[in-house]
């Protein structure tokens, strides 16, 4: 989940057990792709409607819980937080391990596709890694 965690030290939360379930048609809900910049690396989301996430990147696999609002507020943002709640304990495309219960807040806007995301560190566009874009053949 290292794209994310290049925040670490602003979004880190400590928090319960977030998931919850989904509405199928959620924008959220499919297969992502994050490459790192350099091209080096990348990174897989597998989103699912149960609240639940399989990450890969590099020889890490993690799983995580998130929450993430139904609807985007009136600047396109959607709020979201996601717990790491299982990690293979291998190194990720930033050559880190993830740490288990630690809890990331972010934003994330939609292209008006719903076939890629940014995702923020705060609801504005200057705080943004991206883009993370849908595996073909994961549409809602």
């Amino acid at each position: 989940m290292k794209p994310i965690l290049l925040f670490a030290a602003a979004l880190l939360v400590a928090q319960n057990t977030l998931a919850g379930p989904l509405r199928n048609d959620h924008p959220i809900v499919g297969t992502w792709r994050f490459e790192l910049p350099d091209g080096s690396c990348h990174e897989m989301y597998r989103i699912r409607a149960d609240g639940s996430a399989l990450i890969t990147s590099a020889a890490e696999i993690a799983e995580s819980e998130f929450e993430i609002d139904d609807q985007p507020d009136g600047d396109g943002f959607y709020q979201s937080n996601d717990k790491i709640v299982k990690d293979n304990g291998k190194k990720d495309c930033t050559g880190e391990i993830t740490l288990v219960g630690h809890v990331i807040q972010s934003f994330i806007v939609f292209h008006p596709s719903n076939n890629m995301f940014l995702m923020c560190q705060r609801r504005d566009m200057a705080s943004c890694i991206g883009p993370f874009i849908r595996v073909r053949g994961t549409e809602i």
